[in-house]
């Protein structure tokens, strides 16, 4: 069809950050289909230099305030890497029990109050307080108890206080995690299954698109890897994260104050529904059977539907999290202090899942336990490239369709990727010429 199209959307809404998306076609010609990410760089490798390894966490954590308990982790791993710091099981366990609730938290918000709307035909969550207060009543719920699981294991939900390099500086007692156990078993799961019943209510407005690319994420041989494993690739297997450039190779774009990352194609995506194609038959049954429902199959080539993978996690994430305060309880909580004594000063790297995908930190350590450089490398940059991929292949198809319509196709799109773009947008090099 030879058409002339122009969308220009401003500040994408229901994301967190600002970027927009730009699509040109002319005489049935597609010579433009990018989002441009328009915030400022903000330099936070630079923040980091001569930095204590005491200080890197919790400068990192502020990175975001949606994906700040990954950050952290990520930091921490980095440093005791770098510096030889051997952690307990303990110290694991609360970290994965942590990692669940964050992950729970954010995949519950951004489906029920990013994403939802644009099924339910409105432009926020707020008439939906008013048509299905039941639901939205279910969603806050969900959200304050795994927002609990970091109030009890971290000290607070945003921009954690008691882990630190080495461990934590309290560890919670037998009665709190008893508490979160009984309301994950009485409250999460019931909402979950809910939540299961609601979306797939909801699901015939998924688009029908697809577009095979490249999926990465972390995976290991015991559990559904969120906080350790190797980077797995969907083309080539798994690589150590030590490896982590080849996997992701940044490069700019002139749209963007984001870097753009590429692999083993000219794109890749990371997110839930990467971490679904790798790493499915790790999780419940729970959650497999909540795929069924919603009609989320291996292999998954459809973005559209990582929405749908982020709420096919959550509930592994909340029965998960009951079988780590099991295994908690039954190791008796020792008062553990942090191990903080160097074995040696270096280069480390930390590689976790945020809800958005995995995301990196490496830090380089001198011998008094500073840092001299950084790098972050941050899931929402891994998939502007493939966003971008997307948007190319998307307009063609669905061309014939009113300028709204595609419009608002387009903004689902951006918007079930889930995009933190204020974390993504980095440092850049400049040169200065006198």
């Amino acid at each position: 069809m030879s058409r002339n199209l122009d969308i220009n959307v401003k500040h994408l809404t229901r994301v967190e950050g600002h970027g927009n998306i730009v699509v040109n076609m002319k005489e049935g010609k597609l010579e433009k289909a990018e989002l441009q990410i328009v915030e400022a760089p903000r330099y936070f490798e630079a923040m980091l230099k001569g930095r204590s390894f005491h200080e890197a966490a919790i400068i990192t954590s502020r990175i975001c305030g949606i994906c700040s308990l990954g950050h952290q982790m990520a930091s921490l791993k980095a440093t005791e890497d770098a510096l030889g710091l051997e952690v307990s099981k303990q110290t694991v366990l609360l970290r994965q029990l942590l990692t669940h609730g964050a992950t729970l938290q954010s995949n519950v918000l951004h489906a029920y109050f990013l994403a939802a709307p644009d099924l339910l035909g409105v432009g926020s969550v707020f008439p939906l307080v008013g048509s299905h207060p039941d639901v939205v009543l279910r969603a806050l719920r969900m959200k304050r108890l795994a927002n609990d699981i970091g109030d009890v294991v971290s000290g607070r939900a945003v921009h954690p206080i008691t882990p630190v390099p080495g461990g934590f500086t309290r560890i919670p007692t037998e009665k709190e995690l008893m508490s979160l156990k009984k309301r994950l078993l009485e409250d999460m799961v019931p909402d979950f299954l809910a939540t299961v019943e609601t979306m797939e209510a909801l699901a015939g407005g998924i688009p029908d698109f697809t577009r095979e690319t490249e999926y990465i994420s972390l995976r290991n041989d015991s559990n559904y890897a969120l906080y350790d494993g190797d980077i797995c690739s969907s083309d080539i297997g798994r690589v150590p994260d030590s490896e982590y450039l080849k996997m992701t190779n940044e490069f700019i774009v002139p749209h963007s104050t984001s870097k753009h990352c590429k692999a083993n194609r000219s794109s890749l995506m990371v997110g839930a529904l990467a971490r679904w194609n790798n790493n499915h038959d790790r999780l419940c049954d729970a959650s497999l059977n909540a795929a069924e429902t919603l009609g989320l199959k291996p292999n998954c080539y459809n973005p559209f539907m990582n929405t749908i993978a982020q709420v096919v996690e959550a509930g592994h994430c909340a029965l998960d999290s009951v079988a780590i305060i099991d295994q908690l309880l039954e190791g008796g909580l020792p008062n553990e202090q942090p191990n903080q004594e160097p074995t040696k000063f270096g280069t480390g790297v930390g590689s976790v899942e945020v809800p958005r995908g995995i995301l990196y930190h490496e830090y380089s350590y001198d011998r008094k336990g500073q840092i001299t450089a950084a790098n972050c490398i941050i899931p929402t940059g891994a998939n502007l490239e493939n966003i971008d991929d997307d948007m190319k292949k998307l307009v063609p198809e669905i061309i014939e369709k009113p300028k709204e319509e595609i419009t608002l196709t387009l903004e689902m799109l951006v918007r079930a990727y889930d995009p933190c773009i204020s974390c993504s947008v980095h440092m850049l090099e400049v040169d200065f010429i006198e």
